[in-house]
């Protein structure tokens, strides 16, 4: 009896090693991961916010709604919780990704808003902020680029035979991921003009 407890075991423990279980926990624990980067540099960005609006306030007051838009953006961010939860809900994700990138608008209007401004253009701790805004933009990048990488790999495996048996039997379902937001108009090239208009006479 002891004997075919033991094969049993056996057979049961090499099912287990090629149904995929253990790759789609690892690769969830991945996704996880790379997803608490993410968030973590978009936290980053969210608190370098205040700085960079109350350095633009002092020198560039009739830009309130501006600032107003920056703040307001950041303050939505803010609301929403980003919690590994959020992975498994598409609707929260695509909440999550819309406030994000109404934050990336709001700062790239105050950016815009800047260029009039020449001494808050050299102004030290406006560079720096500046300086630190566009670190973090670059690892907000890099974070997103590594969780679009282990969700495609994740999501490859719990579709695959046979990992797409266990993850049926487990209730694993495909992560949502990043996508483009204005991607119509990215699809099409844009019109690039060399020739120059003709001097008017």
């Amino acid at each position: 009896m002891r004997k075919i407890l033991t094969v049993l075991a056996a057979l049961a423990s090499l099912s287990l090693t090629n149904c995929g279980y253990n790759a789609i926990q690892s690769q969830d624990e991945q996704i996880k991961a790379n997803w608490s980067e993410v968030v973590n540099q978009y936290q980053r960005r969210a608190d370098l916010v205040p700085n960079l609006v109350n350095s633009v306030k002092g020198f560039a007051q009739q830009e309130k709604d501006v600032l107003l838009g920056v703040t307001n953006a950041r303050a939505k961010v803010g609301s929403i919780q980003a919690t590994p939860e959020v992975l498994n809900d598409p609707a929260a994700f695509q909440k999550f990704q819309a406030a994000q990138g109404e934050l990336s608008s709001a700062l790239s209007r105050l950016l815009v808003v800047t260029e009039n401004y020449p001494q808050l253009k050299s102004d030290a701790l406006f560079k720096d902020l500046m300086s630190q805004l566009e670190g973090t933009e670059n690892r907000i990048t890099v974070a997103r680029n590594r969780y679009i990488k282990s969700v495609q790999d994740y999501n490859v495996t719990i579709r695959s035979f046979p990992s797409n048996l266990t993850a049926m039997m487990f209730g694993y379902k495909e992560k949502a991921n990043f996508t483009v937001e204005n991607e119509k108009e990215i699809s099409t090239a844009p019109k690039v003009d060399f020739n120059a208009p003709a001097p008017s006479k």
